[in-house]
């Protein structure tokens, strides 16, 4: 890479799902979901480095080695829609804990989307993005948004939601593998048509009334998370933490996507101490929520140097 360069460090944000429901099996195999995303502040870091080329090189290093990298194939999606070449190097510092549920790699190949065209000097529109991260992954589309937001079906239909009051939580990320397709494959066999009509009216309810902008509704919004039943049979550790975050206060404490990372979030920052006391043999991560306007001008601030003021998605102002 030359000293012509184009260069950027990001966030790449972390999610917890404040909800989750799986209704059934589509005929394109994929699940009908209803969930609400919801970003944090637990982040990867990835220094981005762009110029032009004849030939396409992407090169992806960091601290983690991760097979079929989604940021490497993201890039490759991304200068493929903007049509051109070019020499892209990353630099991950990866924080997010792996195979957790909690969106670390989707989130990776999200920044790419979002920084790689403003580095350069292309403007990719709004359903270019929404369609190369649908392709990357179903969680993908969520974190081109940001904030607390609606996904249904495969979970790339995505609508805004009010920010929630300002919280303070922890992730508890043992150090266990939940296999997503194996939880799926469990919870397909408890899926019923009475069981959908169920959940579809609870999960109206709980979107209802976590949307009005009183710190007063997390206490009564517990959240579901239908992961829970199978993932907690076969891992009942994860069942006795869920247990104590709920003993220590925290409203709510749920697992995040098919696990295994559970989260709480507390009202009171004494509650929100002990537990971190309490739970310090774990491996925890002190969290706050990230309102969808902290999560742009977030991007905006790294990416500043290359874009135009106050757009979204972030515009570069190289692009003529």
């Amino acid at each position: 890479m030359t000293g012509g360069a184009r260069t950027a460090r990001v966030l790449a944000f972390a999610k917890i799902n404040l909800d989750l429901r799986v209704l059934f099996r589509r005929a394109d195999n994929y699940h009908e979901l209803r969930t609400v995303f919801q970003t944090i502040s637990l982040a990867d870091r990835i220094h981005v480095a762009f110029e032009p080329a004849r030939k396409t090189e992407i090169e992806v290093r960091g601290n983690v080695d991760i097979a079929d990298n989604l940021i490497a194939r993201a890039a490759h999606a991304c200068l493929g829609a903007m049509r051109i070449t070019g020499r892209v190097e990353f630099d991950l510092d990866k924080r997010i804990p792996m195979g957790a549920g909690l969106g670390g790699g989707s989130s990776d190949a999200a920044a790419v989307l979002l920084a790689l065209p403003a580095l350069a000097g292309k403007i990719l529109n709004w359903p270019t993005l929404l369609q190369l991260g649908s392709e990357l992954g179903s969680d993908v589309p969520f974190f081109l948004l940001g904030g607390t937001a609606v996904a249904i079906g495969r979970g790339t239909e995505l609508y805004p939601l009010p920010d929630r009051p300002p919280a303070r939580g922890i992730v508890v990320a043992p150090e266990i593998h939940v296999s997503t397709a194996a939880a799926y494959r469990r919870l397909s066999a408890e899926l019923t048509t009475e069981s959908q009509q169920n959940k579809m009216v609870s999960f109206q309810s709980a979107v209802w009334r976590g949307s009005v902008p009183d710190p007063r509704e997390v206490e009564t919004s517990p959240g579901q998370n239908d992961f829970e039943t199978v993932v907690f049979s076969r891992h009942p550790e994860l069942k006795l933490i869920k247990r104590r975050l709920l003993k220590l206060g925290a409203r709510p404490a749920l697992m995040s996507g098919s696990g295994s990372a559970l989260f709480g979030l507390f009202s009171e920052r004494d509650q929100l101490h002990r537990a971190i006391q309490s739970l310090r043999e774990e491996r925890i991560f002190p969290i706050t929520l990230v309102s969808r306007g902290k999560y742009r001008s977030e991007w905006q601030k790294r990416l500043g140097a290359h874009t135009k003021e106050n757009l979204w998605p972030p515009q570069s102002r190289y692009a003529r």
